[in-house]
């Protein structure tokens, strides 16, 4: 009885100690294990062992597989992971308490954190649980179509961001047109790719533009695509779920009005939270969700009615964009594409492999898809996936939807080692019975 007594006292007192725990931004949680990042060329820094392996020390991932399918969610690093364990109990604790008076204060300053790292101002951003969420939102809250009017997406486009362009169908009396990026792909040929449907569909009101696809991981030149399309009179809805945080750039270089944002995938906050982005001078043009009523209708907020989030992973944001920043936007871009170099380079050899990302400056990040020659079906994809996984452990993923057929993604992360890309060269080496040339 005395050992219960003491260990609920003890207990007790440790929760006391949490619950008046201040909401805190985390600014310096990293700093104990990131030594300086080198200066000088950009390959002294993308390649500097010391300071990718502090990196890679911030994430407890498992031995059991070499995981490049990291382009699902970001995995949390270590700190982030604690303070989200640390506002887990604290909500937990606290519950409603700490939700009726002081959540809604803490939420603008995660607002506030988010608006100034992605450089908007904090009356253009608004919480979602994801980009899906707030893409979904900006395309069925677009207002200014009517019917016998045109949108239009194309074939690397998301496919519930797809489902969502066809829907307006229905909904707005709309026709919907679809196209297809060339492939292989260079910059030259996406502009005219996007010249040439803004050209054939005189009525388009509307054009759904992924910053970075998730099929291929092809980056399209986001800002002349807008420009081009304001020049129609088309606006642009801009799905940025893959691109800040893989990518260095703030939202006014996109050029466009309206903007979808993940959070949970490379700034590498807690899964269910991202945001949106409408450039103040057009809010008007997105109709508040469901005719909310809880915020005025100048007010962005109005446009996005979730309901209950996960209080913890929204409050764990500012340690993720700390985190973020700490290492670097302009260095993890660096570091990414490096990744990615290492193993395409080796692999564009392979006689009978196709990179369907190119290695053009600026039309990639991190993520690349390949397809193996003759091998466009689900079927075919699939057991090449069965195989790296099952025969190497190596993870990948099959992609759908693209155009010349069915291909699979590899996706490094910031935690990634050279080591894990061998791997995959010398799988991939016998899995599609090709040598390097």
């Amino acid at each position: 009885m005395h050992l219960i007594k003491t260990f609920s006292s003890q207990r007790w007192s440790m929760l006391k100690r949490l619950a008046v725990a201040p909401f805190m931004s985390t600014t310096a949680m990293s700093a104990e294990s990131l030594p300086k990042l080198p200066s000088g060329s950009a390959a002294a820094i993308f390649a500097d062992k010391t300071y990718w392996g502090a990196v890679r020390g911030l994430y407890a991932v498992t031995p059991e597989v070499a995981n490049l399918e990291n382009g699902y969610w970001g995995i949390m690093a270590e700190p982030v992971r604690r303070e989200f364990i640390r506002q887990t109990d604290m909500v937990n604790y606290e519950n409603t308490c700490y939700v009726r008076q002081r959540s809604a204060a803490d939420f603008e300053g995660v607002r506030t954190n988010v608006a100034a790292a992605v450089g908007a101002a904090v009356e253009e951003i608004a919480l979602t649980r994801g980009a899906t969420e707030a893409l979904q939102l900006l395309i069925g809250g677009y207002n200014r179509l009517k019917p016998g009017d045109a949108v239009l997406y194309a074939d690397l486009d998301y496919d519930s961001m797809q489902y969502a362009m066809n829907a307006l169908k229905a909904r707005r009396g709309v026709d919907v047109v679809k196209f297809n990026v060339p492939e292989p792909a260079t910059r030259q040929g996406v502009l005219d790719a996007y010249a040439r449907a803004f050209e054939v569909t005189p009525k388009a009101r509307v054009l759904l533009l992924t910053h970075v696809s998730n099929r291929t991981g092809l980056v399209m030149p986001v800002a002349e695509i807008v420009r081009m399309a304001k020049a129609r009179s088309i606006d642009t809805i801009v799905d940025a779920a893959h691109s800040w945080g893989q990518l260095d750039f703030k939202v006014s270089e996109l050029a466009a009005d309206f903007v979808g944002f993940n959070l949970h995938k490379w700034i590498g906050a807690p899964l269910g939270v991202g945001f949106l982005y409408i450039r103040k001078e057009r809010l008007a043009d997105i109709d508040r969700d469901m005719g909310d009523e809880d915020f005025p209708e100048t007010e962005i907020r109005s446009r996005v009615h979730t309901g209950t989030l996960n209080f913890a992973a929204v409050l764990t944001v500012p340690a993720a964009v700390a985190l973020h920043q700490q290492i670097g936007a302009v260095a993890k871009q660096a570091r990414l594409r490096y990744l990615r170099d290492y193993w395409v380079r080796r692999v564009r050899a392979f006689k009978d492999v196709e990179i369907l990302t190119p290695d053009e400056v600026g039309l990639y990040g991190a993520i690349t898809s390949f397809r193996v020659a003759g091998k466009t079906s689900k079927a075919d994809n699939e057991a090449i996936v069965a195989e790296l996984r099952d025969s190497y452990k190596v993870l990948t993923v099959r992609r759908a939807g693209v155009a010349k057929g069915q291909c699979i993604r590899v996706t490094p992360a910031l935690y990634t080692q050279e080591a894990d890309l061998d791997r995959l060269v010398d799988a991939l080496a016998v899995v599609t019975g090709t040598k390097a040339g």
